[in-house]
């Protein structure tokens, strides 16, 4: 059995990664890494025959390609994908491993060659319908009038929560992830925190992404308490985590 590993290109791996894509029915948090050419392709052949790839990136900085992030070999094969994976990590001289506790091929090889292994993030998928009622407040999109002068320039999003003329939050769903998914965010004004404003707003967005035909997904640190209480008070639920660890 001759395995074979070389550099590759977004365009060689798009059909398998359509099978991963495929099989996976989840949000790929760094799907823009490939779209947007952030990582450094890998197509992996038996014999000659493609069956699966590999992708690099950087942990720190997307520029040093030191971090296997996403891994696929095609079903028949993966009985070798331990023995597979070795050769990927020589050929790649990764020194980091990244993945998401739903992608579960990926989250094996990181426990069996991975050490010091942490999480920083949750993931969210939705769970269901919520009925949160706030008649004080409008939900509305954003205006180009409209002041957000408590935020960062450039950071406003696409909906805002107004409450007596005043926006106390806003918000929207970004769409750089692979179809259907769409990631929700959102912040709350720092002086009008406390009153449950984060899970009316992100529940008002989810109905606003459904309606452009994608399906919410979201994160947070998981340090952050409250966007992980807003987010499953509008109906989310934590859907895995996201793992970094030094190869062995």
């Amino acid at each position: 059995m001759k395995i074979e590993i070389r550099n590759s290109s977004i365009t060689d791996i798009k059909l398998l990664r359509n099978q991963f894509l495929n099989e996976s029915q989840f949000q790929i948090r760094y799907e823009a890494c490939h779209v947007r050419g952030w990582a450094d392709e890998y197509l992996i052949s038996i014999d000659g025959m493609d069956i699966g790839y590999a992708s690099v990136k950087g942990l720190k900085e997307l520029s040093d390609r030191d971090t296997v992030f996403e891994y696929f070999i095609l079903p028949a094969f993966r009985e070798k994908s331990n023995l597979i994976f070795e050769q990927v990590l020589e050929k790649t001289k990764s020194t980091y491993l990244e993945c998401q506790t739903n992608d579960f091929l990926m989250t094996s090889m990181l426990y069996e060659f991975g050490v010091e292994i942490r999480s920083e993030v949750m993931l969210f998928k939705d769970e269901h319908e919520t009925s949160i009622e706030n008649p004080d407040m409008l939900f509305r999109k954003k205006k180009p009038s409209d002041d957000l002068s408590w935020k960062h320039p450039g950071e406003a999003g696409q909906y805002i929560l107004e409450k007596n003329e005043m926006i106390v939050a806003d918000g929207g769903f970004l769409t750089h992830y692979n179809e259907p998914f769409a990631d929700l965010y959102m912040e709350v004004r720092p002086d009008q925190r406390g009153q449950g404003l984060a899970g009316y707003i992100l529940q008002e967005i989810k109905k606003e992404c459904y309606k452009a035909e994608r399906v919410p997904a979201a994160r947070c640190n998981i340090s952050n308490h409250a966007s992980r209480g807003a987010l499953l008070k509008a109906g989310m639920r934590v859907c895995g985590y996201m793992l970094e660890g030094k190869v062995r």
